[in-house]
C-alpha cells in the first residue's frame, strides 16, 4: 500500500493549492511507501483543503477552500457551446437571474482547475463532491491561449489535463461566482476575438475584463544568488531552470535534486516541484515562456517533470509544458522533461 505523510502544518503555501495527491507511486504505478520518496504526497505543499471542502447551498455549492460558488449541476447548460456561444450563455444567465444571482462567469483557467484533485480520475474531483452530471471530457473557460490567441483554455474532468482548443470547437460550460482570497490571477490582460484578434474587453465576460484573484506583488521575483524567490507563492526556484542540461526521466529526475540538495553549500532543501507549483510560475499573458516579464530565470525549456503521479495511469507523472503555459504527462520511465528545483523560501 502507499502511504501518505503529509501534514496540515506543511500545507500552509499561499498562492497555489495542495495537490489532493496523497499516495506514492513507483515507474511502474505500483503504490509504495512515500517516506523518503521525495514525491509529491512526502511534502504535501500548498494550501490545505478544509474538511468538508464542498458546502452545498440548495443548486448551489461552496467551495470552502477558494471561496467561490459553482453551479451544483455541473451540467447546467446542458449541450456543448462553442467558446463565444459559452460566454454569451453566461450573460444570458445572468438576465435571467439563474438560481438567484446575477454574477455568473465563466471560470478562468486557475478558477476551473481549483476544482481538479489528483488523486483521483474519472472524474478527478475530490471524493465525496456533491457535484451532479459531471463530464468526463472538457471545460471551458474564459481564459486565452496567448501562443495561439483563437484558442482558449479548456480543462478535462475525466483526467486533469489542461490545454487549449480552437475557439470555434464546441465544450461544455461551468459557470462560477464569488471572489475568493486564495486563487491567484491569472495574468491575462488583453481580450481577444474568436479570430483571435484583439477586442475591447468591456462587455466580453473574458478572463482579461474581470481579471478575478489575487494580486500578484510588485516586483514579483527577486533574484537572489542562484535562486529566484517569488514573492507571490513564497518559493525559492533555481536560477537556472535546466538542472540536468538535458531531458531526463523521473526517477533520474529526482535523483538529480537529490544531488543539488546535498551539496548545497547554503543548506537549501531543494524538492522536485509538484503540479501546482509549478503551474504557479505561469503568466496567461505570454508564451515561450509562459512567464512573467522580468522573471530573472536562464536556461528555460520547453517542458519540465512534477513529483505529482497521474491517477488516471500511475505509471505517468504530471508534467508543465511551459512554452505554451499546458499540464500534461509523460511516463516515468522516458527520458521526456528537464528539471527545475524547488524550495520554500524558509528552508534556506
Amino acid at each position: 500500500m502507499s502511504t501518505s505523510v503529509g501534514s496540515t502544518e506543511q500545507m500552509s503555501t499561499a498562492g497555489y493549492l495542495h495537490t489532493g495527491q496523497l499516495t506514492c507511486h513507483d515507474v511502474s504505478g505500483r503504490g509504495i511507501p512515500c517516506q523518503g520518496s521525495a514525491q509529491d504526497a512526502e511534502f504535501a505543499k500548498g494550501t490545505a483543503w478544509p474538511s468538508p471542502r464542498f458546502i452545498p447551498e440548495g443548486e448551489t455549492v461552496l467551495d470552502d477552500l477558494t471561496g467561490l460558488v459553482w453551479t451544483r449541476d455541473a451540467n447546467i447548460g446542458g449541450f456543448p457551446m462553442m467558446w463565444q456561444e459559452a460566454l454569451e450563455w453566461v450573460r444570458e444567465l445572468n438576465l435571467k437571474h439563474a438560481l438567484g444571482f446575477s454574477d455568473w462567469r465563466l471560470p478562468n483557467r486557475r478558477e476551473l482547475r481549483s476544482l481538479v484533485s489528483y488523486q483521483t480520475s474519472r472524474p478527478a474531483l475530490p471524493p465525496g463532491h456533491p457535484f451532479t452530471n459531471v463530464f468526463q471530457g472538457w471545460y471551458w473557460t474564459s481564459t486565452t491561449a496567448a501562443i495561439a490567441p483563437a484558442h482558449a483554455w479548456y480543462v478535462s474532468m475525466d483526467g486533469a489535463r489542461m490545454f487549449y482548443g480552437g475557439k470555434d470547437q464546441s465544450f461544455l460550460v461551468w459557470p462560477v461566482r464569488g471572489r475568493g482570497s486564495v486563487l491567484p490571477v491569472t495574468g491575462q490582460k488583453l481580450c481577444y476575438g474568436m479570430d483571435g484578434a484583439v477586442i475591447p474587453c468591456p462587455g466580453t465576460g473574458q478572463d482579461a475584463e474581470l481579471q478575478i484573484g489575487m494580486p500578484w506583488p510588485d516586483p514579483r521575483f527577486l533574484v537572489e544568488g542562484q535562486s529566484v524567490i517569488d514573492r507571490l507563492t513564497r518559493l525559492r526556484w533555481l536560477k537556472n531552470a535546466d538542472l540536468t542540461g538535458c531531458a531526463v526521466s523521473w526517477p533520474e529526475a529526482f535523483k538529480a535534486v537529490e544531488t543539488l540538495r546535498c551539496s548545497a553549500p547554503d543548506k537549501t532543501e531543494w524538492r522536485l516541484p509538484n503540479i501546482n507549483e509549478l503551474e504557479s510560475l505561469v503568466d496567461c499573458a505570454n508564451h515561450s515562456p509562459a512567464l512573467p516579464i522580468g522573471h530573472g530565470f536562464a536556461q528555460l525549456n520547453e517542458a519540465y517533470w512534477s513529483s505529482t503521479t497521474s491517477l488516471y495511469e500511475p505509471d505517468w507523472a504530471w508534467a508543465l509544458y511551459l512554452e505554451k503555459g499546458a499540464i500534461g504527462v509523460g511516463q516515468k520511465r522516458g527520458r521526456h522533461f528537464r528539471v527545475w528545483p524547488v524550495a520554500d523560501v524558509s528552508s534556506s
